[in-house]
């Protein structure tokens, strides 16, 4: 049967979500029977004796969400209650796992940038070359810093297991509801597999070209000329995995990536009308400067042993490079003036992040001799990253240069009692982490910034004003636990508790670049202090016959919490207040006397809250930039022999945000979407045929919807009903 796993911080079981019933990679449900292995846990143990609550998205249901929505982001959105709506742009901004940022990871390697967040991760690699994703749900540090949401691991495809020559091919065709010329999109990649003796090669490409979004009502979707689109663009990407058996138990692995999506730069923003309710739309146009681009490159080399000294080996040394482009807007952006270049307000520049960062991770695992229900890991992380943010109109420092470096020993322990009755686990994970940052100085822009009485600081007629900073090298040191309980009385029927801490640095970039007192020191600059998140759980599970639910409450609270607060002119900033979470997130799935046939049902609800007025109460609530929407999924999917097919819905549900400064036109009035798709295998590989928003419903996206009311450049209508036509093949 196909599973998902809720799983106890550092002690616990495989709780099959039923939302993913029909979607998830094969497990079982001992450990007897050996179960799937979650490679984002950085243990061999089965789910069921992992910390954590966990959900693997196979590559089969991977394939069927990306043929209906288009990316592996849109896929875990859809899938998860707990995971905000996506934006449907090429920038993540605001899209939460359980109310806070998730690391993306491709094989454990990070693709978020902490340091400057331009919240391009979600778009590294091509889903063709993703076996699986691994969710790792609620504050962690199993992969060190970024995953105070969880972790999104993208595991690519494995090495091929016969020998000679094997691929696979993929070709699609997208199409608007009208069928028009410029919504027109496609999609071509090819996989070649080859195995001889001990070596085994894999390499592959994908290209695709997304045409013009259009919205339920026939008109184009608002163009986000600084962030970036999916839409009217062009992706390649191109993956290689190069492996060799240097003995039965020991494997050498080199694993390189390259993906870049462009966008075209040939439609331009048109305004909406928030008050009356038009959303922004696009038409035929020429984006100033260059157009929004993504690009990272990886390589990873990895050396494993399943059988040193009796246990597992993992090795892993890795370097990663990023280039994100933010594009220029018509008119020019007041932060980037500088009357000592041009006249003030004729000034065009746009920005660029540029992160480099390589990595090494150690880690063994083994039972103890004499104990073989006690299970031991030790291991070491090692982490630099350099990130800056350069205007690359009049090569401009925005974000000055900083270097990150983490060093980080950890251990686990997990113990079996009473022949499995009982699990207990704990782990500690020691944090060292320096930030370096040279002497800087900010832009010489004069907008402005209004004082009131929860901004008494860092407010007044100079948002930067070209200030002096001193640069420095603070250091953080921390120790993060884990631990949990998880009792089985009745196979199939389960009980846990958990508690597990996570790490991360808040957007450096955006605090530095955003400083305003003259003299100020990085060395004592407390607005760049670490995020530590907690994560607390309460669950139960039954999985027993044709029924699969749980439910799960959790809470979480980070006394220096980060915020994301939009400007006037759209650009955010940072804040540090105490924020506390707390959700509920319940499963069901059922398997019907038709055979094949799995109805399902996951509801998810989500409460934020942050100290707005620094008096130790958290009274605000989170917005929309900041937490995901309550949600109810509804899904039937059918599989018998050469057919399958899926019918989804998902139920955004309104939202009122609470505060002393609440604004009522930021109240989320909620939505709801139906997809669909159908497959049939044949003797000539498979065809499918999948319709996104079945329904073409007319929606305003949830992050405009929630964001920026008296902007008219931010009212995002979400894409109407879409065709995808797929053809697939295996050799």
């Amino acid at each position: 049967m196909n599973r998902t796993f809720a799983l106890a911080a550092l002690a616990c079981t495989a709780l099959s979500s039923p939302t993913f019933a029909q979607d998830m990679a094969p497990a079982d449900t001992t450990e007897d029977e050996g179960t799937i292995i979650v490679t984002a846990a950085r243990t061999i143990l089965p789910p069921n004796a992992l910390p954590l609550t966990i959900e693997v998205i196979d590559k089969d249901a991977l394939d069927q969400q990306i043929a209906i929505a288009g990316s592996v982001t849109d896929a875990v959105a859809t899938l998860s209650p707990s995971f905000s709506p996506t934006r449907q742009k090429l920038s993540g901004a605001g899209e939460t796992l359980r109310g806070r940022s998730p690391l993306y990871a491709i094989n454990g390697i990070p693709q978020s940038t902490p340091l400057r967040d331009g919240s391009r991760d979600g778009f590294t690699i091509d889903g063709f070359f993703v076996d699986r994703v691994e969710l790792i749900f609620g504050s962690n540090a199993l992969q060190g810093i970024g995953g105070t949401g969880g972790i999104v691991n993208q595991v690519t495809v494995g090495a091929p297991t016969e020998e000679g020559v094997s691929g696979r091919a993929l070709l699609q065709a997208t199409a608007d509801n009208d069928f028009s010329d410029e919504g027109m999109g496609g999609k071509v990649a090819g996989l070649v597999q080859y195995k001889a003796g001990r070596f085994d090669a894999s390499v592959g490409a994908a290209w695709e070209r997304r045409g013009v979004f259009f919205d339920g009502e026939g008109r184009p979707v608002g163009i986000n000329l600084t962030q970036g689109e999916t839409q009217d663009s062009e992706t390649l990407s191109l993956f290689g995995r190069f492996g060799y058996a240097v003995t039965d138990t020991m494997r050498l692995d080199l694993i390189a990536s390259r993906f870049e999506l462009e966008g075209d730069g040939d439609y331009a923003a048109v305004a909406g009308n928030k008050l009356g309710g038009v959303p922004t739309s696009a038409e035929p146009g020429i984006a100033p400067g260059v157009p929004a681009t993504g690009r990272t490159e990886s390589v990873a080399l990895s050396l494993t042993d399943t059988d040193l000294g009796g246990g597992n080996f993992i090795s892993q040394i890795f370097w990663n490079r990023s280039r994100d482009t933010f594009g220029g807007e018509p008119n020019p952006i007041a932060t980037f003036q500088d009357p000592a270049i041009a006249q003030t307000g004729t000034l065009f520049d746009q920005s660029q992040n540029r992160s480099r960062k390589y990595g090494g991770k150690l880690s063994y695992e083994r039972t103890v001799p004499g104990l073989d229900a006690l299970t031991l890991i030790a291991g070491f992380d090692a982490l630099w990253d350099s990130t800056e943010q350069r205007l690359i109109a009049t090569d401009r420092a925005w974000v000055p240069p900083t270097d990150f470096r983490s060093l980080a020993p950890f251990g686990q322990a997990n113990l079996k009692l009473a022949d499995g009755l009982v699990r207990l686990a704990g782990g500690v994970r020691y944090e060292n982490v320096k930030i370096t940052i040279d002497d800087y100085r900010t832009l010489a822009s004069t907008t402005f910034v209004a004082c009131s009485a929860t901004v008494t600081t860092n407010c007044g007629p100079s948002t930067y004003g070209g200030v002096a900073v001193a640069g420095g090298s603070p250091t953080f040191d921390d120790v993060l636990l884990n631990g949990g309980v998880i009792v089985e009385p009745v196979p199939g029927i389960r009980a846990y508790a958990s508690y597990a801490e996570g790490y991360t640095v808040p957007d450096v970039g955006r605090i530095t670049r955003a400083v305003r007192t003259a003299g100020t020191d990085i060395d004592n600059f407390l607005d760049i202090s670490p995020i530590v998140s907690n994560n607390r759980e309460l669950g139960v599970e039954v999985a027993r016959g044709p029924l699969d639910a749980s439910a799960t409450y959790f809470w979480s609270s980070s006394k220096k919490g980060q915020l994301l607060i939009a400007k006037p002119d759209g650009i955010f900033e940072v804040l540090r207040q105490r924020v506390e979470i707390e959700g509920l997130e319940i499963n069901l799935a059922v398997k019907m006397p038709i055979d094949g046939l799995t109805l399902s049902a996951g509801y998810a609800h989500i409460t934020g809250r942050f100290d707005d007025d620094e008096d130790g109460v958290v009274e605000t609530d989170l917005d929309g930039a900041n937490i995901s929407p309550d949600r109810l999924n509804l899904a039937a999917a059918y599989a018998n022999g050469p057919v399958s097919a899926r019918v989804q819905t998902q139920f955004y549900l309104a939202r009122t945000f609470r505060g002393p400064n609440r604004d009522a036109r930021n109240d989320f009035e909620g939505y709801n979407l139906t997809d669909a798709i159908v497959r049939y295998q044949t003797g000539l590989g498979g065809v499918s045929f999948a319709v996104s928003n079945l329904f073409d419903k007319q929606y305003i996206s949830y992050a405009s919807d929630t964001q920026r009311p008296t902007d008219n450049f931010f009212n995002f209508a979400g894409r109407g009903r879409t065709f995808t036509l797929g053809w697939d093949y295996r050799f």
